[in-house]
């Protein structure tokens, strides 16, 4: 007989302690899937609103627990302005508001009309609103269009009543899809005067971006500067905790299946003494059987695996309609997610059944044998 097949057949034999424990496993990477895309995606949107301009890259204060509760003030964007290197600088109020229950997160974005073309904005239609105007505001086409709304339509964002005047686009579909208000006017809604959440910067050419970066960081020591992704949870400390119990739970659901496989592998090795001193004494060698003990525990484990992936893709899909998420949580499915996934069910197979394999493959013959 085939040695695959004989694996298949062993673990068949014991379905019942095979699917439970395959269940086990699939608990664990069903968790490990969801919430990796689900950190991996809130990331992805995170820096969305970060480069929503055509800067080179992003200031924001350190370490607060959400990018929106960042704030600068003018003379911290004036001290951006005058550090070696940099070209312009861009202050932008972002606010999140709930506009109807199909958008819950909705961007206004308060910049000043004169700054529009250095933060890579386009009017397509219609033209920038006014900088002391109060009532007037501009959507990107993608928000426009969801909405039905044009230029000359009214809109109504967290109570208060705009006319759309123009139709915007950054080339970024977070950007496309938020609206676009005088400062002034958004500093007076929000009650922020004077204040930013973030300032997007151009580099002079020639330049080198990492060194005005560090220029910037040494004169302002309250804020941080952000390119990629990997350097989001500088900002925004909330994520940065999200990230780290992603590699927490991956740990601890590993932690439990390699219990799990361990358990349901030592009762199979006890209960089938006798048949490894056959084995044994018919001339299997001692690797022979730690590979028949852990091709069985990585059988359990990978089909597990399989049904844990797919699992969580229907988790997933319920996170996504939790009312909080909407609009904010658009999935994303990182091969790394799940290359990790399988990495965790491959552990859980070779950590919980290397003790049970190696016990199986010392057995005596002749004590096996004499087993009851």
């Amino acid at each position: 007989m085939p040695f695959a097949v004989l694996i298949a057949r062993n673990v068949w034999t014991r379905k019942v302690r095979s699917v439970l424990t395959g269940a086990a496993v699939a608990i664990g990477i069903m968790t490990v899937v969801a919430l990796g895309v689900l950190t991996h995606s809130l990331r992805r949107t995170a820096i969305s609103v970060l480069r929503t301009g055509s800067a080179d890259f992003t200031v924001a204060q350190k370490g607060v627990s959400d990018v929106l509760n960042s704030a600068m003030d003018e003379g911290e964007i004036a001290r951006i302005q005058q550090t070696p290197g940099v070209d312009s600088v861009v202050g932008v109020l972002v606010a999140a508001v709930q506009l109807d229950k199909d958008h819950p997160f909705f961007l206004e974005l308060g910049i000043q009309p004169d700054q529009l073309e250095k933060f890579g904005v386009t009017v397509v239609d219609g033209r920038p609103y006014n900088a002391d105007a109060t009532d007037q505001v501009m959507l990107g086409f993608r928000a426009a269009r969801d909405l039905h709304k044009s230029v000359g339509d009214t809109i109504n964002i967290d109570g208060n009543d705009f006319r759309v005047v123009g139709i915007f686009s950054t080339g970024q579909v977070f950007g496309d899809s938020a609206s676009m208000l005088p400062l002034t006017a958004l500093q007076t809604y929000e009650r922020k005067p004077g204040d930013v959440t973030l300032a997007f910067v151009k580099v002079k050419p020639g330049a080198d971006v990492s060194i005005v970066r560090q220029a910037v960081e040494r004169d302002n020591a309250e804020l941080a500067t952000v390119v990629t992704e990997s350097e989001f949870g500088r900002i925004d400390r909330n994520l940065k905790l999200i990230s780290a119990a992603n590699v927490g739970i991956s740990i601890l659901a590993l932690a439990i299946g390699a219990i799990g496989v361990m358990n349901t592998t030592a009762m199979s090795v006890f209960e089938r003494t006798r048949e490894f001193g056959v084995l044994r004494a018919v001339g299997w060698t001692r690797a022979r059987v730690i590979g028949l003990v852990m091709g069985e525990a990585a059988l359990i484990s990978l089909g597990g695996a399989v049904a844990g992936i797919a699992m969580g893709f229907v988790a997933i899909r319920l996170i996504r309609s939790v009312p909080e998420l909407v609009g904010v949580f658009q999935p994303d499915y990182p091969a790394a997610v799940f290359g990790r996934a399988l990495g965790i069910a491959v552990g859980m197979a070779a950590i919980g059944a290397l003790y049970p394999a190696i016990r199986a493959a010392v057995l005596a013959p002749l004590e096996a044998l004499r087993h009851e």
